[in-house]
Parts: structure tokens; C-alpha cells; sequence
């Protein structure tokens, strides 16, 4: 069995937010430094009352609209998010209740941010090619922007919110050509930790008799941007050269290099530091933002709109970020590299 993604939809929610009006929130930042600095002139807010598994369903439906299976004949949902309606019950299944999926669906949550992509269709592959899911629904969601102060500008004008959803299922043509799906490579240091956090977010808080009260800042997003620019131009060189070599192939064998869209000024640099040309590199985040786990899908499918995949190329994906967490793999498009019929 061979597992391969058959199609991709995204969803973003309705509110536009602006570099206009973000620049209105600071004397220092205007509309063209933001885009200068990161790329991004627009990108998507969910509203007070809307939350991931609302984006998770409307993508989800977007991809059964499309034509690309039937939602009877879908086998197993993962659903990739950090910011997931409740901490319990599983957000998986409240999205498969919404959808209207079968009772022996299985379904399970991921708690990955930036690479969480790559590590689901890791999951995905070894669920369908070990013959325990035929047609896979993988989705991600995420709503950072609920983790974000208002006038925290250097982490506001990146972020956007949004949900992707991918079918995967087994594709036997691709068995002579190679496969739909890697190999993987796979990376964590976790004392990058508290350089991307949430604190005080999950049960690690402060308790009653604590001396130190809650902060004003509770449950919401730092970012520490310096930290995070090294980490990402030591770890992810080093992770595309070791997914060349153990796929034994070289930067030229690659027709595409979809990264995780974090900024325009961090991919500029991890482009020109790896020696990958402009015309083979992916940029999708001017009106959508960083969308955490959704910027990989939907950079592919606005590769697909734009007709920059064929079936037979060699994609190299790339997710790295918070955790500190990294993780790259090849796909073979395949099916991918048709039209859809559902509008992104």
C-alpha cells in the first residue's frame, strides 16, 4: 500500500484583519513596514463566537463539496491543533459528529504547532499503509489570535487563523514511481520551550497558596522572535540535508520546496542559506498570515490553483517552530495535481 494525498481544501474565517488597521495600534509600525518585515498584508481572525472546530468543519465540508470522496466512506479523522475547543473532550470528535462521519471512524487529536503537518501525514502514512485506515481525513486548525493581546504587534501582524483538510488514502499507481509520502525526518529539542508559549494555558499554573499571583498576561502568546530566528537557521538546513541524504537525492531532484510559512523574512533567509532557487520555492502567506499547522496545505493548494504541481514531481515539505519542533518529507502529488472543483 502507498499512502498519497489526493486532495487539499482550506478554510479562513470572514474577518479580515488588515496591515491598515494594525498600523492604527502603534506610531512605529506602518501598513509598508509590515509587509516589508513580514510578507503578510492581510490575514484572517476568527470572530469572539468561533472557534477551531468552526473552521475545522467548513474545510472539511470544502473538500467534500469538491467532489474528492464521499463523507460515508471516510475511515479516520486526525485533527491537528493547539487550540482546541476544550482540553477535553477530544476536538476530533466533536469535528466528527459535525460531520456527520460514521461511528466506526476513528479519531484523535494532535498537539503540534508549525510542524505539525509533516508529522501528521508521518501518522497518516503508517495508519493507511498498515492497512488501519483506507480513506484518511487529516485537518488542521488553529485560532492563535484568541492567545494574542491587541497590542502586541510582533506577534499580531504574523499570526492569522485558519483549518486545512487533506484526504489521504492508498494509491497503488505510485508504487513503480515511488512514494506518495516520504520518507520522514523528524526533530524536537524541547529546551526552546519557553521561547514560544502559552503559559499558564493548562493545569502548570499558579496554585492558590502561591506567593506569585496570576499575571495580567494569562493564557497569552510570547514569542521570543530572536530566539526563534536561530533556532530556525541552525535546525532546518541541517534537517533538508538529512532528508536528501536519506532519500539519496540532492537539491537539484527536488521540483518544489513547500516550507512552513512563518514570514516572508525568515523563509527569504532559510532560501538563500540552502541554495534553493526562487522559481522552485514556495511563498503563499500575503492574505492569510502564519496559520500555524495550515500554512503547508494551503501553500500546496495554492500550488495546485496556481498549476505548479504535476503528478510526478518531488515536493520536499518543511515544518519547524514551536516545541522546538521540526520535522520534513517528500510527496509525490499525484492526484493532487488536478484541478479541484471547490474554490480555496
Amino acid at each position: 500500500m502507498t499512502a498519497t494525498i489526493s486532495a487539499i481544501e482550506y478554510h479562513v474565517p470572514s474577518h479580515v484583519l488588515a496591515n491598515d488597521e494594525l498600523a492604527q495600534v502603534s506610531d512605529i509600525w506602518s501598513p509598508e513596514k509590515i509587509e516589508a518585515k513580514t510578507g503578510i498584508t492581510e490575514r484572517h481572525v476568527a470572530s469572539r463566537g468561533e472557534c477551531s472546530s468552526d473552521l475545522a468543519v467548513a474545510a472539511a465540508e470544502k473538500l467534500f463539496a469538491s467532489g474528492a470522496i464521499d463523507r460515508d466512506e471516510v475511515d479516520f479523522l486526525l485533527l491537528c491543533t493547539q487550540s482546541p475547543d476544550y482540553l477535553l473532550p477530544t476536538t476530533a470528535c466533536l469535528v466528527q459528529e459535525r460531520l456527520g462521519l460514521s461511528n466506526t471512524v476513528g479519531a484523535l487529536d494532535i498537539n503540534l504547532g508549525c510542524s505539525g503537518y509533516v508529522y501528521a501525514l508521518g501518522m497518516a502514512k503508517g495508519l493507511v499503509e498498515t492497512g488501519q485506515a483506507k480513506n484518511l481525513l487529516l485537518i488542521t486548525a488553529d485560532t492563535y489570535s484568541k492567545f494574542i493581546r491587541d497590542e502586541d504587534l510582533n506577534v499580531r501582524t504574523l499570526f492569522g487563523d485558519g483549518a486545512s483538510a487533506t484526504l489521504i488514502r492508498n494509491d497503488q499507481s505510485l508504487t513503480s514511481t515511488g512514494p506518495g509520502i516520504g520518507p520522514m525526518v523528524y526533530g524536537t529539542d524541547g529546551s526552546g520551550a519557553q521561547n514560544l508559549i502559552v503559559k499558564q494555558s493548562g493545569l502548570r499554573i499558579f496554585q492558590p497558596d502561591d506567593e506569585t499571583e496570576l499575571t495580567d498576561d494569562r493564557g497569552r502568546l510570547f514569542m521570543n522572535g530572536p530566539q526563534i530566528f536561530t533556532f530556525t537557521l541552525k535546525a532546518v538546513p541541517d534537517l533538508v540535508s538529512q532528508l536528501l541524504d536519506r532519500s539519496g537525492r540532492t537539491l537539484d531532484d527536488v521540483d518544489l520546496f513547500v516550507f512552513h510559512q512563518a514570514n516572508q523574512y525568515m523563509l527569504d533567509h532559510l532560501r538563500k542559506k540552502i541554495g534553493i532557487p526562487e522559481d522552485r520555492f514556495v511563498s503563499a502567506m500575503k492574505h492569510s498570515g502564519n496559520t500555524v499547522s495550515s500554512t503547508i496545505p494551503i501553500a500546496l493548494k495554492h500550488a495546485q490553483l496556481d498549476g505548479r504541481l504535476r503528478a510526478n514531481d518531488t515536493v520536499m515539505l518543511v515544518g519547524f517552530g514551536v516545541g522546538y519542533s521540526w520535522g520534513a518529507t517528500f510527496i509525490r502529488p499525484g492526484m493532487l495535481a488536478q484541478p479541484s472543483r471547490a474554490a480555496a
